[in-house]
């Protein structure tokens, strides 16, 4: 199935969940990472059971703070 993984589209297999994806893409600092599908931010507790669906649209921020 296709899916677009921060403005890239990709070929993934049937059933690949949104944890795997996380792995596959060697995201960097997982447990600091928020993650949102389609435009739709999920919970944390969300991205474990979370399976991708064709046409997924998936983008991962990292919110950075400081400054003066």
């Amino acid at each position: 199935m296709k899916i677009k993984v921060a403005g890239e589209t990709k070929e993934v297999k049937d059933g690949l969940t949104l944890t795997e994806l996380i792995e596959n893409e060697q995201v960097e600092n997982p447990e600091y990472v928020t993650v949102s599908i389609n435009e739709e931010f999920l919970e944390r507790a969300q991205i474990a059971e979370t399976v991708l669906k064709e046409g997924d649209d998936i983008e991962f921020l990292y919110f950075m703070g400081g400054g003066r």
